[in-house]
């Protein structure tokens, strides 16, 4: 390849970034009200989103609050060494994947499988009675909801006492459910489903007002029944909000809550219940090693931006809806 060849790739590829910049300025311009209108929330997301991150420093630290920063020891790795060798931490680790996956999984089926049962009411008075109640359970705190939970399991609560009543378990052997290590997984399953189903259907709902109603009229005459119409013209029409959000929340698949571990746990489930953010509480604030509780979280984060990344990038790779 001569030069006048490589010459005139260069300026091409050159006029081509040129044209972008001037196209994007061109578009920010037109839409320029848009974009003061968004100065606010970039300032607040400079400000308490990327300046704290100068913090991250602390976990490569043996910080000590009374010292300045120039003064703190610089000890590199050492923290994460003591996380990935402590098998507390493992534990936790498998806790926090276990329950968000839990969360992730069910969350996602049941969610769906409401919003297509509910789209397929007709009694509008009906519908909105079924949503309320779905919803009320969203805007109880979780110190509430653990207590009622608590109330529910307790050997003298409505799930023991059904079970006598039916003969599955005899009076005086009543179950402590939150007392066996292996039923948390379930109990905080269940809790968070029962607890976040009515809320997290509202945006499926609202992806299925934008289907076009032709396509059932035709289903309809082609013979299709409810069910067909579902499989077949609903949940195609949600796909893409779907995938969205199974996106994002594959992003969040080590943040699986603090509040119900904390409120449920005991000693007796420790075991299964303490998940990442409950380490960090206790081994970390609560000993004020701090180093160690930045080490630990900035591990969340780059795992979760690793995970967004190759969830976005598969989907991409199929030809999906994706984030970017």
């Amino acid at each position: 390849m001569d030069k006048n060849t490589v010459l005139a790739i260069s300026q091409s590829k050159g006029n081509k970034y040129e044209n972008r910049i001037r196209h994007f300025f061109k578009k920010l311009f037109q839409q320029r009200a848009l974009a003061i209108m968004s100065v606010p929330f970039l300032i607040w997301l400079i400000i308490f989103k990327y300046l704290p991150l100068w913090g991250w420093t602390i976990a490569f630290q043996d910080y000590k609050p009374a010292k300045k920063f120039m003064d703190q020891a610089w000890i590199g790795f050492e923290h994460f060494k003591f996380l990935f060798g402590d098998d507390r931490f493992l534990r936790v680790l498998r806790n926090t994947l276990a329950m968000s996956s839990i969360n992730l999984i069910f969350g996602f089926i049941t969610a769906i499988t409401l919003a297509l049962l509910l789209n397929e009411i007709r009694n509008i008075a009906f519908k909105r009675v079924v949503q309320t109640v779905s919803y009320l359970p969203h805007f109880i705190s979780w110190v509430v909801a653990a207590s009622i939970i608590q109330t529910t399991l307790s050997p003298d609560g409505t799930i023991n006492q059904l079970l006598v009543g039916l003969g599955f378990i005899d009076r005086g052997n009543e179950i402590l459910f939150l007392g066996i290590p292996e039923y948390f997984w379930t109990i905080f399953g269940a809790s968070s489903i029962w607890k976040d189903i009515g809320w997290n259907t509202i945006v499926y709902l609202a992806a299925m007002t934008t289907i076009d109603p032709t396509q059932y009229e035709a289903a309809e005459i082609d013979g299709a029944n409810r069910f067909k119409k579902m499989i077949y013209i609903t949940l195609p029409g949600i796909k893409s909000v779907v995938i969205i959000l199974l996106i994002m929340n594959i992003g969040y698949l080590l943040e699986s809550g603090f509040e119900p571990q904390y409120l449920l746990g005991n000693g007796m489930n420790v075991d299964y219940s303490e998940n990442i953010d409950i380490f960090v509480l206790k081994y970390g604030i609560a000993q004020s090693n701090f180093s160690l509780s930045i080490a630990a979280g900035m591990f969340k984060t780059v795992v979760s931006f690793i995970l967004l990344f190759i969830a976005n990038n598969a989907a991409k790779r199929m030809g999906e809806a994706r984030l970017y």
